[in-house]
């Protein structure tokens, strides 16, 4: 017992006991901060890991909305070439060009032209998606002017080239009521 009292009484000892100690403390703080590391690496992957899923999840839903985006463009485009729809445009632009017209310069034919080709590429837009479309606001709310009698003389009269229709012609208002098929 006096050899291990010896020993505990030299200064050697008692350094020795104290480095162990502050080992003990350091070597525990060290794999402590490993632990701490590996868990905040784990975290930070599997963030990725989720984040590299909704970028994909996003970019198919985008493909997806493109696809149909071009689907439906395409099917507006194959509607337009029916007769009736045709038809139906022609009107929407002659409406438009008319109202136009009568706002900015009511009495000159150079206008009613402009207003014309302004109208067919404000429809032309439309169809291609660059534009919100008018037409079904219209609908929609109902023309904001004009009396619909009113529009259908002047487009009634405003063909002069033409033959007596054997149908009555629909007045813009009327062709703004029918619902897109």
């Amino acid at each position: 017992m006096e050899s291990a009292s010896s020993y505990l009484s030299q200064p050697f000892s008692w350094g020795l006991g104290l480095g162990l100690l502050f080992f003990f403390f350091s070597a525990w703080g060290h794999f402590k901060t490993k632990r701490e590391l590996r868990r905040y690496r784990k975290h930070l992957s599997d963030k990725l890991e989720l984040e590299a899923r909704q970028y994909e999840m996003m970019r198919r839903d985008k493909e997806a909305v493109a696809k149909e985006n071009e689907h439906l463009r395409l099917r507006i485009g194959q509607m337009n070439e029916k007769p009736e729809q045709k038809m139906l445009r022609d009107l929407e632009v002659l409406s438009r060009a008319e109202k136009r017209m009568v706002l900015q310069a009511p009495g000159f034919a150079g206008a009613w032209e402009g207003a014309k080709a302004a109208a067919a590429e404000e429809l032309a837009a439309e169809d291609q998606g660059r534009s919100f479309p008018k037409r079904i606001l219209t609908r929609l709310f109902g023309s904001s002017g004009g009396s619909a009698g009113g529009e259908s003389a002047l487009l009634a009269g405003s063909a002069p080239e033409a033959e007596a229709p054997s149908a009555p012609v629909p007045s813009a208002a009327a062709a703004t009521e029918k619902p897109l098929p």
